[in-house]
């Protein structure tokens, strides 16, 4: 039964791109358009020379990150729809330290990475005791604290770090995850060393869930919480240190942006869809720690590959995003693609 669940949680997300891309291109027929020419544009846009790969990467990195901090709430049953909000506090007290710290590059990039990953774990916090302690619904909190986390971060950026302008200074060379050296590689794309950042973070979720008495307790909690409390465990504790350290990592994430693809954080009109966007590659990438890496890759391609298509095939933008909820569609419907993977093997017998 486990190699079955296995097979399923493999196939799953496989089959549900497939359909995802070739729904894409039904919808491109439909509309007068070539899906070969789209898709050959949104490759190329992708992955069509130096500069796209390395803004490949560099969307793919904050990415990676907000899918762990879903992922790894998941894991104990929780909702992290906070990660928004956490991405945004991670971005601002990144940029802050950045901004107003004078030290040595070894001392002040630690600290300002460190920075944004406490105010993520701390805008986990909250919800987590309130969940924990008081029953309170994750889900409603954490939603209501990611426009609190906006509009604070707004309001500081316009009465601390500035006189009330909308962006501020860039932050201090010492304090910036940027490389001439990959930015050289890439023609000048704005790749940064916040890649290797986030697949150390992939691999830190993979050994606390897979190889601590912690992950275990974890999971267990995420099965069945009261069988879990009658064993013995800290129930309570777990539900808040598994928002704590996924706040942790979309507070990272934040930091990545802050740190390396701008340098600066402006006044926001809105949601960045970082924290979003990690909902859809945790639910893709099976809350696994290496599936969310293949997944956000695929949608950090989908997403700098769209700007290609309608230049190069007359295709809209849009398209990218409607292939990108049908393959979720198809992943929360996971017991249709079950049904009919074990419809199948039943016929061969």
């Amino acid at each position: 039964m486990t190699s079955n669940n296995k097979l399923f949680g493999l196939l799953v997300p496989i089959i549900s791109v497939i359909i995802g891309l070739l729904a894409g291109a039904v919808i491109m027929l439909l509309s007068g358009h070539d899906p070969i020419q789209g898709y050959t544009a949104l490759w190329n846009g992708a992955f069509g020379d130096a500069y796209t790969i390395g803004e490949t990467i560099r969307r793919t990195t904050p990415l990676i990150l907000t899918g762990l901090a879903v992922a790894f709430a998941f894991k104990t049953g929780l909702f992290n729809i906070g990660a928004e909000g956490q991405v945004i506090v991670g971005w601002l007290a990144a940029v802050w330290v950045g901004l107003a710290i004078d030290a040595p590059m070894i001392v002040h990039l630690p600290l300002a990475i460190i920075a944004g990953a406490l105010a993520g774990s701390l805008w986990g916090f909250l919800p987590g005791l309130l969940k924990a302690k008081l029953g309170v619904h994750e889900v409603i909190i954490t939603i209501m604290m990611n426009y609190i986390a906006l509009f604070i971060t707004n309001e500081i950026i316009r009465s601390v770090l500035t006189d009330q302008n909308t962006t501020t200074e860039s932050i201090a060379g010492t304090a910036s995850l940027a490389s001439e050296w990959l930015q050289g590689i890439t023609f000048y794309s704005r790749v940064h060393y916040g890649i290797l950042i986030a697949l150390l973070a992939a691999f830190i979720m993979w050994f606390i869930i897979e190889r601590t008495s912690y992950g275990y307790e974890l999971k267990s909690v995420g099965y069945n919480l009261h069988a879990s409390n009658y064993a013995g465990m800290n129930v309570s504790k777990n539900i808040i240190l598994s928002m704590v350290i996924g706040g942790a990592f979309a507070g990272l994430a934040g930091a990545m942006e802050g740190l390396g693809t701008y340098g600066t954080i402006s006044v926001m009109a809105g949601f960045t869809n970082l924290g979003f966007d990690g909902i859809a590659v945790a639910l893709l990438g099976s809350n696994n720690a290496i599936g969310v890496v293949l997944a956000a890759i695929l949608f950090g391609a989908l997403k700098e590959g769209a700007g290609e298509m309608p230049t190069a095939a007359g295709v809209p933008t849009e398209l990218v995003d409607i292939i990108i909820a049908l393959i979720i569609f198809f992943v929360a419907s996971s017991y249709i693609i079950r049904w009919a993977v074990l419809r199948f093997k039943k016929e061969e017998k």
